[in-house]
């Protein structure tokens, strides 16, 4: 079965959530990923750690340059993923869907290279 990566787009500038405001988007999530795992489609996810706990790897004079902070710079940023199992794209943008709803944010679908093609 394909697997597809539901990529949570969260804005890096802006007012941010209002106070309480986060919780109730977490408990929704959790009701989808709890429905993800009974209908048989979780793979695995999880939320991240803002941009600023990142550290990069990048190729350079002959060995690898570490820097502090995120690959590119940007008004959004991953906030977490979810990894599913569903046959087709169509039933991975439902999926999608459901977390729209959840986050109150995009979200990214995108199939995974299978190598086939």
């Amino acid at each position: 079965m394909p697997r597809y990566l539901l990529t949570v787009v969260e804005p890096s500038t802006g007012p941010g959530l209002a106070p309480g405001a986060l919780e109730k988007i977490m408990s929704d999530v959790d009701a989808v990923h709890h429905e993800m795992r009974d209908s048989g489609v979780w793979v695995f996810g999880g939320g991240l750690h803002p941009p600023s706990t990142a550290t990069t790897l990048r190729p350079g004079d002959g060995g690898v340059l570490v820097t502090d902070g995120p690959f590119i710079e940007g008004t959004e940023h991953v906030g977490g993923f979810s990894v599913i199992d569903a046959p087709d794209l169509d039933a991975a943008l439902a999926w999608g869907r459901k977390l729209v709803g959840a986050t109150t944010i995009p979200i990214e679908v995108r199939p995974f290279y299978d190598g086939a093609g």
